[in-house]
């Protein structure tokens, strides 16, 4: 090491003595002119960062604020234009039908349909109302999106109130009853101001005929034969305009209210808002927000239409707060980003900036000596550090460094470039199993381990058929079905091998080693058929779709299979050819997921099965133990009794006893009239009756088909 430390100083002399014979001015040094441009551009810096940071960060501030702004107001804006479009479209109709006297308004029945068709299709508006100059009132009221209520109240204040739920797809009467109430339509404002003025009118209110709650009205009279005949009323109950403010995304920690002039909350973020919940106002940041209003007094008018800017500082934080007037009259959208979200980041690199120009203020000699030193070394090192980038496949670290010796400069291009071009390659291969793999050191490379694994074949009932009728309307479908079970696989620690036409191959147990992957394997298989069953997936005969299900467990080669040319991780051995025989097994037996006997071995107590054959399955000669999954064993309190008594009949026919298996085998019919299996059981035991087996026979079914 000594001596070629030695070499390399006498080489850097002689380097440095022939360049000054060609070029004086080097003889200033390169130590003495990185000192220079370090120190002259700490001073400008430090000079500059003091100069201009907090105008910066104001300009920041205010940018990011009014941004955010821009785009909240935006979006309530068109919210706000969807409910009054709603509203006016469920006005126009309702007012068209009655003038046109296609129902008449004292016809209970006809406008109960009116008034629950307008709630079903306008999904904003809460109540749809009408009420007669003699105090009648009728009305119907959404409640979530479940249930509606039709109330009608007479002019002696007696209400009669019809609930009305959903029972699947059917709207149904549930109850019906009746109360007293103190409701008076004629002294509402939407009612009095609309028939008074014979005209179209919006207002708020806060009183109902079932109890308080802020809403908006669209009020208008109705005319039949030329004569008033009372007034109707289109009414959003605030808290869908709240549950909406929930869904925005308002920078990190940011928040958007509508509030009146005074301060009054009409709207606040609320995911849970609806008609059965009432309005809350404990966002941390509300009381900011009517600060805000409240502080901006007159130097804020909502009539003039422009935004107001203005800053708060509550419990020692301050906050940016917008606030614009909406088309409501008296009502303001007040956008509320804390300060901090977007000025922290920058007052601590400012912060740090600081502290290092002032360091490297005293360092400077020392530090620009050292970077002449390490002119080359510093970029090659860097170089290097890269290359280590590339190698673990952290790509998106790779950064190019430039230097003023070209070479090197040159050499990180290469890097730089050669690190886009493996980027591409990402599309194809998941980035995080190339990691493993590399960790794993198998590499890029044919080959790989024997492991005990578990493996799961998926398929969905009736494919074949179904993609020749439906051609290719079939891809939504299986779309769907592939999210559906791909998101299950995935949860239970799965890795998805391949899709094969309709079929999902997954394994549990690398690239990882997995000790539970029978328990995973298994519990992934329960939620894959509870997720299909969920999505309400339909065929073109609009049947629900049906998955089969085969897991076996046992030592399997996992690793880069195929060719130099391309290879693919995957598992291969005689285990998973089982796994795929058992998946189309389940035709036989009526079965949705079967497992093999190691499976059941290793999955033990935590899952709850029925022993359903002993099968030699096609291909292979010798018998094995099948078994239907059912469920995870803390599903049951105890094993089902027609579980018991299937088993007693397969017990029963491997001990020949076939009179005896037939009877369980028809017991379990008696309660589960579709068990296919049982059928399956029973056909088999009367061959043996009118033909019996040889004495080899062991009770092993052959299955001639895969």
């Amino acid at each position: 090491m000594a001596s070629r430390l030695k070499q390399t100083l006498v080489w850097s002399r002689k380097a440095g003595n022939g360049s000054a014979k060609q070029d004086p001015y080097m003889r200033l040094g390169i130590r003495t002119a990185i000192s220079a441009l370090v120190l002259t551009s700490i001073v400008v810096s430090a000079v500059g960062v003091h100069l201009l940071w907090w105008r910066t960060a104001h300009q920041v501030s205010q940018t990011l604020a009014n941004t955010i702004n821009d785009q909240i107001v935006s979006a309530v804006g068109d919210e706000l234009q969807s409910v009054t479009t709603e509203a006016r479209s469920s006005m126009m109709s309702v007012r068209t039908l009655l003038a046109e006297k296609v129902f008449d308004p004292r016809d209970a029945g006809k406008r109960e349909v009116v008034f629950r068709s307008q709630l079903l299709s306008q999904p904003t508006i809460s109540w749809v109302a009408f009420g007669w100059p003699d105090g009648s009132y009728f009305a119907g009221h959404k409640l979530g999106n479940n249930v509606i209520e039709m109330l009608e109240i007479a002019p002696d204040r007696n209400m009669r109130i019809n609930r009305y739920e959903f029972v699947g797809n059917d709207l149904r009467l549930k109850a019906s009853w009746f109360e007293e109430t103190d409701y008076s339509v004629t002294e509402q404002e939407w009612f009095r101001v609309a028939k008074e003025t014979n005209d179209e009118y919006w207002s708020t209110l806060t009183t109902h005929p079932r109890g308080e709650a802020l809403a908006a009205a669209f009020s208008a009279p109705v005319a039949i034969d030329g004569k008033p005949a009372g007034v109707v009323a289109i009414i959003i109950e605030l808290t869908r305009v709240s549950n909406f403010l929930s869904q925005l995304t308002v920078g990190k920690s940011a928040g958007a209210f509508i509030l009146e002039r005074d301060g009054k909350v009409v709207a606040s973020p609320d995911p849970d808002a609806s008609e059965l919940v009432a309005l809350k106002t404990d966002h941390p940041l509300f009381p900011v927000a009517v600060d805000a209003i409240r502080n901006a007094g007159s130097a804020y008018e909502p009539g003039e239409g422009q935004p107001f800017n203005t800053m708060v500082t509550r419990d020692g934080k301050a906050y940016q707060a917008v606030i614009t007037p909406i088309s409501f009259p008296g009502w303001s959208l007040v956008t509320v980003v804390p300060e901090s979200e977007f000025l922290g980041p920058v007052q601590m690199t400012i912060r740090n900036l600081l502290i290092g120009l002032a360091v490297l203020i005293v360092f400077a000699g020392l530090l620009s000596a050292w970077l002449a030193q390490r002119l080359i070394a510093a970029p090659l090192i860097k170089v290097v550090n890269e290359i280590r980038h590339i190698e673990r496949f952290d790509l998106d670290k790779v950064q190019r460094h430039p230097s003023r010796l070209s070479e090197i400069g040159n050499l990180s291009g290469a890097i730089g470039d050669m690190a886009q071009g493996l980027a591409a390659f990402r599309k194809y291969i998941p980035a995080d199993l190339v990691r493993r793999l590399i960790s794993d050191g198998n590499g890029a490379r044919l080959g790989g381990a024997v492991r005990p694994m578990s493996v799961m074949f998926i398929d969905l009932a009736g494919f074949t058929g179904m993609s020749e009728r439906l051609g290719d309307r079939i891809i939504p479908l299986l779309s769907r079905y592939f999210d559906s079970v791909s998101v299950q696989i995935q949860n239970q620690n799965g890795t998805i091998d391949k899709f094969i036409g309709d079929a999902v191959m997954a394994f549990w147990g690398a690239p990882s080693p997995n000790p539970d992957h029978a328990v995973d394997c298994c519990r992934a298989a329960l939620a894959c058929r509870r997720a299909v069953e969920e999505a309400g997936l339909i065929d073109d005969h609009g049947e629900r779709v049906k998955i089969r299900i085969g897991i076996n467990s046992g030592d399997m080669l996992v690793g880069n299979i195929g060719s130099e040319v391309r290879l693919n991780y995957t598992v291969i051995g005689d285990a998973v050819n089982i796994a795929s025989r058992l998946e189309s097994t389940n035709k036989a037996y009526g079965s949705t997921i079967i497992i093999g006997p190691e499976t059941r071995r290793l999955a033990g107590k935590s899952i709850m099965v029925r022993e359903l054959d002993r099968l030699a399955v096609y291909g292979r000669a010798g018998g094995l133990q099948i078994y239907e999954l059912l469920g995870l064993a803390d599903e049951f309190d105890a094993k089902p009794d027609w579980v018991a008594t299937y088993e007693a009949g397969l017990a029963a026919f491997r001990a020949r006893d076939f009179t005896a298996a037939i009877g369980a085998f028809e017991n379990v019919l008696k309660i589960r009239s579709d068990d296919t299996a049982s059928s399956a059981m029973i056909e088999r035991c009367r061959q043996q009756l009118e033909n019996p087996a040889g004495e080899d026979w062991d009770g092993t079914t052959v299955a001639r088909t895969k």
